[in-house]
């Protein structure tokens, strides 16, 4: 039985540095986002800086372990086995947790999934040792320190609104006082906001910093003998005040006479603080329970007892953590910092929420978030019947954001905010995380720099008319994922250390098995998302300025559409005939990818309209035409594939033959029609548009036969409703899609007419 026991630190091992890697990858968003949603600095100064931050904090955090020691449970009330069935049990459950939010983009807490999987396993081992002695529900309090447990909590949930709330009213102060020309603003104006900014900043780096160290516990009499961290929570304010003053003044020195950017200066200063104290003060999520199962397989080892009968008691004393795992684990986290592409994909997810004007949303709009913005209108609204309307200027005129004349293909290279938000963000958020290490509450860094970087946003109107309801939506997607940490933790946890009790030998290697499999499958799904290449029939916003430039880039997009949407038809057509259920789905997902792409092409008309010359404003009209044809042509194809799925997946009965023979004539008539109108755009050929177009009552004329014999059938020989219903929307949505076809080929055969009259446009290749 020991050798299991050996097994499973050395699995807990591999664990932990697995751990690391996942636990990296979702928190990097916590000091990274200000930085580069900004673009202050280059991208490779930015993962340099927060490297040295990592790498210091890892090695300052050996004080903060013992919240896996002790934080949550009452650690005499167990024998070593159980503990390490405790701690096996959240270390598999923390992984595949953290993993599965990177997998999907989601930014979470690693503090809050820490404390309820150990809450969880602790919970399930105290109920497990409650039934064996005979004991009742209420036992369970004894062996769980319910007032730490509470406590952090609390302050997790306190965080959220706190941060928020202190976020929005910082940065609207802040853009009221320096607006957007911050920069044009008097020197002094930019020395005092860096003065308290970089004050609040370094503050935050010492009191983090010191705290782990060794001689923080020191006592000095400089210092009335106080110890060094005692010194630093309570003397804040004297603190602080002298801090503000020789910053601001060396603030001032650098503007004037060295012309530094003082706010590029912070937001350097604050990512390396944060970074800090992510490793300083999250570590222990990673590495605390695995440090903590090895620290108790020595002392069991060199005792002498049953696994059974050694109590885990010296887990409440102050245990040191030797330096060289946490360098290891500090290498672990900058390697992770710079390789991993899911780090990337979460840190995409806050800087887009919090982006300023139109980007691509990732999230639906819901009930909660149309009512949470229909709240704020009002307030808004209230608000201006309470201010004069002078002071109403005053304030509109400091939230106004300068006119950047850049061409529409470039409006995705301008920063997500200014540097002014991205101060203020890593101001608050280290302020806030001071604040709460002096009190002692263990709060979630992520929630911290997540909500303030919300609440910046909202004050600082980055949510409009436009984008609210989508970025308040993503908000609750995110707190309600939070939430769901919580609860599947404790659940998840509370399981496996169930499964593990109820077997250790056979268990504990049947779930790290489990777990290997679930990580590389996620690690292959993800990879081949974030690789995936352009597909080669993807359609592709126009960007010319004239009509010749969108006449030939529409071309392109609509040569796509036809030999996607000739594809569908046929999928559509042959799913029916031999109701092939996963056909359909798998068709009904390439037509509502077509009809994203086709919506995104809608979606960026503003644009294009705005990057037109003044002698090429009329292709805007022809290019509005073109994106509604193929939208219209897109939603028919979506409804036909839609009915015929819903058709074989109810289990309807079978169309009848004589109706899938008359199909597939159309089917193959429109083969021919589209694949004749994909080589006429592929060539740029209008002559071949034209020969088209001459036979637009030949085609028609086929599908209304269709209808008229569907018409007599039913009058004399059909007896299926349904079988009716599918064939006549099918014929009739063929119809509306063959008219669409013929209206855009109509519009740009005419739009050829009308400009310059070659034989044919040739190829920008």
């Amino acid at each position: 039985m020991e050798n299991i026991y050996l097994f499973m630190i050395i699995a807990l091992a591999g664990l932990a540095i697995a751990d690391l890697v996942v636990g990296v990858s979702n928190d990097a968003v916590n000091f990274l986002n200000s930085a580069i949603g900004s673009k202050a600095v280059s991208f490779k100064t930015i993962m340099i800086v927060a490297s040295l931050g990592v790498a210091i904090g890892a090695i300052f955090s050996s004080g903060l372990m013992e919240v896996a020691r002790k934080g949550i449970f009452n650690p005499h009330e167990f024998m070593f086995s159980e503990i390490m069935v405790v701690f096996m049990a959240v270390m598999i459950t923390d992984i595949l947790l953290l993993d599965f939010f990177n997998t999907v983009g989601m930014p979470t807490s690693t503090t809050v999934s820490i404390v309820f999987e150990l809450l969880g396993a602790s919970v399930a081992m105290a109920l497990i040792k409650i039934g064996h002695d005979g004991g009742t529900f209420a036992d369970v309090i004894n062996y769980i320190n319910t007032s730490k447990a509470t406590e952090i909590i609390l302050g997790i949930l306190l965080s959220v609104v706190v941060a928020f709330s202190v976020g929005a009213l910082v940065q609207w102060v802040s853009r009221l006082l320096l607006s957007y020309n911050f920069e044009k603003k008097a020197k002094w104006v930019g020395a005092v906001f860096g003065g308290l900014a970089l004050a609040s900043i370094t503050y935050f780096i010492f009191l983090k910093g010191i705290k782990g160290t060794a001689f923080s516990d020191e006592k000095l009499e400089l210092l009335g003998g106080l110890k060094i961290k005692d010194y630093l929570e309570q003397q804040v304010l004297v603190i602080m005040s002298i801090s503000i003053v020789f910053w601001t003044l060396l603030s001032f020195l650098l503007v004037s006479l060295f012309k530094t950017n003082i706010y590029k200066l912070i937001i350097i200063v604050g990512t390396f603080a944060l970074a800090l104290a992510f490793a300083g003060n999250d570590l222990v999520n990673f590495i605390g329970v695995p440090i903590a199962a090895w620290q108790s397989y020595e002392a069991w080892v060199g005792s002498g007892v049953a696994a059974t009968e050694f109590s885990m008691g010296f887990l409440a004393d102050k245990v040191p953590t030797p330096t060289i795992l946490l360098v290891i684990a500090g290498l672990v986290m900058v390697a992770t910092l710079w390789l991993s592409k899911k780090a990337k994909t979460v840190t995409e997810t806050e800087i887009n929420l919090s982006r300023e004007g139109d980007a691509k949303e990732r999230f639906q709009p819901n009930f909660l978030s149309r009512g949470f913005v229909r709240i704020a209108m009002g307030m808004s609204q209230m608000s201006s019947y309470i201010l004069p309307e002078s002071w109403q200027a005053k304030i509109d005129k400091q939230f106004e954001k300068p006119v950047i004349a850049l061409s529409k293909d470039k409006v995705h290279e301008l920063p997500a905010f200014d540097m002014v938000r991205a101060a203020v963000n890593l101001m608050v958020a280290a302020v806030l995380i001071s604040l709460a290490t002096s009190m002692k509450l263990p709060l979630s860094t992520t929630y911290v720099t997540f909500m303030v970087a919300m609440g910046t946003s909202l004050a600082d109107r980055a949510w409009g008319s436009e984008s609210a309801v989508y970025r308040v939506a993503g908000v609750l997607n995110v707190i309600g994922g939070w939430f769901f940490t919580a609860i599947i933790a404790f659940l998840a946890a509370a399981t496996i250390a169930y499964l593990i009790n109820w077997n250790v030998t056979v268990m504990v290697p049947v779930l790290l098995l489990v777990a290997i499999l679930l990580l590389v499958r996620n690690y292959i799904s993800h990879k081949k998302k974030s690789s995936a290449i352009k597909a080669e029939d993807s359609l592709t916003k126009a960007e010319s300025s004239s009509i010749q430039g969108v006449i030939h880039e529409s071309a392109a997009n609509i040569a796509n559409v036809v030999k996607r949407g000739n594809k569908i038809y046929t999928n559509a057509i042959n799913g029916l005939a031999k109701q092939d259920l996963p056909l359909l789905k798998k068709n009904k997902k390439q037509i509502v990818k077509l009809s994203e792409e086709v919506d995104e092409l809608r979606d960026n008309v503003f644009y294009f309209i705005k990057n037109l010359d003044e002698s090429s404003v009329g292709a805007s009209n022809f290019y509005i035409h073109i994106l509604g044809y193929l939208q219209d042509m897109t939603q028919s194809l979506e409804y036909i594939t839609k009915v015929s799925h819903k058709h074989v997946n109810n289990n309807h009965k079978k169309l009848k033959f004589s109706q899938i023979k008359e199909l597939k004539e159309v089917d193959d008539r429109f083969e021919i029609f589209f694949t004749n109108t994909k080589k006429a755009f592929d060539s740029r050929s209008f002559e071949e548009i034209g020969i088209i177009l001459s036979r637009k009552k030949e085609i028609i004329s086929l599908v209304t036969d269709k209808i008229q014999k569907q018409v007599e059938r039913t009058r004399t020989e059909e007896s299926s409703p349904k079988n009716t219903t599918l064939y006549f929307s099918i014929l009739l949505e063929t119809k509306d899609l063959l008219n669409a076809t013929m209206n855009l080929l109509e519009e740009y055969y005419n739009a050829h007419d009308s400009s310059v009259k070659p034989a044919a446009i040739p190829d920008s290749k």
